[in-house]
């Protein structure tokens, strides 16, 4: 199985799988055409598209690529029902594509229908958890995120973290300002700066990695509660999440 990542629009990543017989999935397509691309000068025969969430960059080429190839089967979430969606999944619900069977995930928090699919080692989670970072709470709250996170933290060690944007150096950055003494936050904020000085991809990540510098997955952590001004004793973890989703808003 080959996983290539699409460039699209100012940020995005267009995630699509390949197996041996240039079948292929696409994750997410905001916009068509750099997939139709990638289709024609590969040869690819693509059969199914997985939908996280309903927002404009996650979906906007869905119709153009079924104008296309309208037999393509699209998987989504019910917020993407008027989006193209052909079967809509939810939590706990299982399908297979290209060989690899998918489990879906609630991950509500950047919008209430929000979802991830999950077959090991591949995990995409669209705007839930970036690298370093979470996605903005446009519908859901902070203790619907927390929550999500809780649900990924569960999934393996090498599972690879497939998000949707490239916003690893702003979060490493906000990470670094948080905890400046931290020698793996610090390390991980240098290689980032070294990857995107020369316009290189940041992801996927590991989950391995992410439970290290992903303050978002470190609610625990006395001295991050300590640098957020929380009350360590008796701060529940989501609210910590809050105060943390809060500064990066204002960042």
């Amino acid at each position: 199985m080959n996983l290539i990542s699409i460039p699209a629009l100012q940020d995005n990543y267009i995630w699509t799988l390949t197996d041996d017989d240039n079948k292929c999935l696409i994750v997410d397509p905001g916009e068509a055409q750099p997939v139709l691309d990638k289709i024609r000068a590969n040869h690819w025969q693509p059969v199914a598209i997985l939908l996280t969430h309903h927002h404009h960059d996650h979906v906007g080429g869905v119709d153009e690529l079924l104008q296309h190839y309208p037999d393509l089967m699209v998987f989504g979430p019910q917020e993407t029902a008027d989006k193209g969606a052909k079967r809509i999944v939810a939590e706990g619900d299982e399908f297979a594509v290209l060989g690899l069977n998918f489990r879906v995930i609630a991950t509500p928090g950047h919008t209430l229908g929000h979802i991830s699919y999950f077959s090991s080692p591949y995990l995409f989670c669209g705007d839930t958890m970036f690298s370093g970072g979470c996605g903005r709470l446009f519908e859901g709250t902070a203790e619907q995120m927390f929550e999500s996170f809780q649900k990924l933290n569960q999934l393996p060690a090498d599972t690879l973290v497939c998000c949707a944007h490239e916003y690893t150096l702003s979060n490493m950055k906000f990470a670094a300002a948080i905890l400046p003494h931290d020698p793996k936050i610090l390390a991980r904020y240098q290689q980032i700066k070294d990857l995107r000085a020369e316009n290189r991809i940041t992801l996927p990540t590991k989950l391995a990695l992410e439970r290290e510098i992903n303050l978002f997955l470190r609610t625990q952590d006395t001295d991050l509660k300590k640098a957020l001004g929380t009350n360590v004793s008796s701060s529940a973890l989501w609210q910590t999440f809050a105060v943390l989703r809060e500064k990066k808003d204002r960042f």
